[in-house]
């Protein structure tokens, strides 16, 4: 192991509790021990998801978030003791590992749930809510601590919690731990002050306009909290440890603005000020630990950086606001491993908390342990699989249930949470296999078919491997993109996978090949007006291929044309977005912290945005657009790049024994790509 990491590797306390490792894998939706969006009960897939990270040297594991009633249903987490029966036997084998665990337990979500079309009708809809109420009571599940607007849908207003509703969640809280606790769980993390979820509004004056001791002065707003951490001490005892998930610095502007790194604004939630003082307070109220961060829901990008964000994004205030405790404070927020070490030995912080790179590489640590760092396969914070929960213009939380009932799946590893479904399985006859194409289609597709033993050759027919995506990864924000295609490099070399590079295989029947995958992409969507010709297209751009002028107008607002916006920003070029839907990035699948980070950032520095614009016509000196409502303009432009979308361009078509893998198939992303190759892969 490198040096540089000792530090990660000293124990700590959380309380009485000791710690073997500074590495703490922070809580994610979907991987609960009592499961999801589901009657609560002992979840077998997360705990085989949990016991293989505590098995692979994590020092604490904080388990996805358990709501202390149920979301569907409405029982009570303490309800049932079966669960816990079972919850006691998983941490007698957890123990083994040397691992610690602490449950995390939520009172909910309140303004922040996600609500889809059918609890936006059940909460505008008496009647339809009422129907609904015994198996999902939209009503209570987004209630707050006062009438506010709920993030994904602003018609639909949060009702107040009733102070007896308070008490029964505190007195849940109390019952729930003290079980957690008879089952051998090392501690219990409350969630949370944090991120703008139902605790967190209360303690913020943006969304607390009470008038009763749960509102108002800073004792009052931090009230249920404090109530929370008491009442688990007395039913477990003052040496039992409480944690608490925390937001430093709520970085909010208002409802649906969030603060990006640098800018000046005036905060509405919890400034640094009154965190200071609050990290002490819940302290003394008898928190053990400070699990931090920043941001809200309407800030989301900063308690789920988006790849745009900075490394150790949080880390600056969270420094600062253990100055304010003796409890220990761990830092989460795109964590660089180097940088935490070297944080932890300066006392700056007592541990790193790492969420998605846990879903990416199960063995991540261990890896780092052996020196093997370049065998990570590194998280690109897309969000595809494990919280792809979009929101655009007139849509609220656009997400199939599938993917709402399993949260925390992996984009790059489909093995994350679906174990029965993707796992490696030796081939029961060897063969020769065949790929065309070195994308990551192709390479994913080569590198399963390898482990499973078949013999594999691949074709390219350009001089590198990566496709598509080497332009996609082209920006300086796509750090982590890069280093996934080195990691594809090097899996094809250590696996000695046959690689024909600069080779394009046109008469398919003289391969011999018992099976052939074709993985050959896709091929940019023309536009159909006059002068398209003088466009640049999308990854020509990014792949350096034609130079662009000092002004360059980027015809789609998606997601590729506001990444291609965001790098001729930082290139110091002033880009403008043409875009016929009535929002930018207005597509399924991209997560909100991910989308509103580029809204916001579009909307900070001033970025001409054009929605509900059609192209009419590209010129020498830029285009002829036309609005919504049939008038037609000019938009002056020293260059033009076309972002209009892909096509699939498959090099043969689907046949017995050929394949189709990747864009050349269906043009998605790299959670199709991967999983598709997958599918694919394993029948043969």
């Amino acid at each position: 192991m490198n040096s540089v990491y000792e530090p990660l590797f000293t124990p700590w306390k959380i309380g009485n509790v000791e710690i073997k490792n500074r590495i703490v894998m922070t809580s994610m939706g979907g991987t609960s021990i009592f499961g999801w969006m589901e009657p609560n009960h002992f979840d077998e897939e997360a705990a085989k998801f949990l016991l293989e990270r505590a098995k692979n040297n994590v020092g604490l594991i904080l388990p996805g978030i358990a709501p202390i009633r149920d979301m569907l249903m409405g029982r009570w987490l303490y309800q049932g003791t079966g669960k816990f029966d079972k919850l006691k036997d998983f941490m007698d084998e957890f123990h083994k590992t040397g691992c610690k665990m602490f449950i995390q337990l939520t009172a909910g979500f309140g303004r922040s749930l996600a609500v889809t079309d059918i609890l936006v009708k059940a909460l505008h809809n008496k009647a339809l809510g009422a129907v609904m109420k015994p198996v999902l009571n939209a009503d209570y599940l987004t209630a707050s601590a006062s009438a506010t607007p709920n993030r994904w849908d602003e018609s639909c207003i949060s009702r107040p919690l009733t102070v007896k509703e308070i008490k029964q969640m505190v007195d849940a809280f109390a019952k729930t731990a003290k079980l957690c606790m008879d089952a051998g769980v090392d501690g219990i993390e409350v969630h949370a002050v944090h991120e703008g979820y139902l605790l967190d509004q209360f303690t913020m004056k943006y969304t607390n306009l009470r008038t009763d001791e749960y509102g108002g002065s800073f004792e009052n707003r931090y009230r249920f909290p404090v109530e929370i951490v008491k009442a688990i001490k007395a039913a477990c005892g003052k040496d039992f440890p409480v944690t608490l998930r925390y937001s430093v610095v709520s970085k909010t502007k208002g409802f649906g603005k969030g603060a990006l790194p640098g800018e000046e604004y005036t905060e509405v939630g919890r400034d640094m000020e009154e965190s200071e003082r609050a990290a002490r307070y819940l302290q003394d109220a008898g928190y053990d630990m400070l699990n931090c961060d920043n941001g809200t829901y309407d800030a989301w990008y900063w308690a789920h950086p988006a790849p745009y964000m900075p490394e150790n994004c949080n880390l600056e205030d969270v420094a600062h606001i253990k100055k304010f405790v003796d409890i220990p404070v761990v830092c989460a927020g795109r964590m660089d491993a180097k940088t935490a070490a070297k944080a932890i030995e300066s006392g700056d912080i007592d541990a790193m908390g790492v969420a998605r790179q846990f879903l990416c590489d199960p063995e991540w640590i261990t890896k780092m342990i052996d020196g093997r760092e370049d065998d990570i396969r590194p998280c690109i914070c897309c969000h595809n699989a494990c919280f792809n929960m979009a929101h655009y213009k007139g849509v609220p939380n656009d997400q199939s249930l599938s993917d709402n009932a399993g949260m925390s799946r992996c984009a790059l590893n489909p093995e994350t949470m679906q174990s029965k479904k993707y796992k490696i399985v030796p081939a029961k006859r060897k063969k020769n296999v065949t790929v065309i194409g070195g994308g990551i289609g192709g390479m994913e597709a080569a590198r399963v078919l390898k482990l499973r033993g078949h013999n594999v050759t691949l074709y390219e027919k350009s001089g590198t491997l990566g496709g598509v995506f080497i332009a996609a990864a082209a920006p300086s924000f796509k750090e982590k993109d890069k280093e996934l295609i080195k990691w594809y490099e090097k899996q094809m070399k250590d696996l000695e996978i046959d690689i024909r590079l600069n080779t394009e295989v046109k008469d398919f029947s003289s391969l011999n090949a018992d099976e052939i995958i074709i993985a050959t992409g896709s091929k940019p969507r023309k536009l159909g007006v006059p002068g398209a010709k003088k466009a640049v297209e999308a990854c020509d751009y990014l792949l350096d291929k034609t130079d662009v002028g000092d002004k360059v107008i980027v015809i789609g607002g998606g997601l590729t044309g506001c990444e291609i916006a965001l790098d001729l920003y930082n290139k110091g070029k002033t880009p403008v977005i043409v875009e016929m839907k009535n929002d930018l990035i207005a597509a399924k699948g991209v997560c909100l912290a991910n989308s509103s980070y580029l809204r916001d950032f579009f909307e900070l520095n001033k970025v001409e945005v054009h929605l509900e614009t059609a192209v009419k016509e590209i010129t020498d000196t830029g285009i002829k657009a036309e609005d919504k409502n049939g008038k037609v303009f000019d938009i002056k432009g020293d260059s033009v790049i076309l972002s209009v979308g892909y096509i699939p361009a498959p090099a043969a078509k689907k046949s017995g024994r050929t394949h189709l893998v990747g864009d050349c198939e269906t043009v998605g992303n790299l959670r199709t790509v991967i999983w598709r190759a997958w599918d694919v892969a394993m029948k043969i």
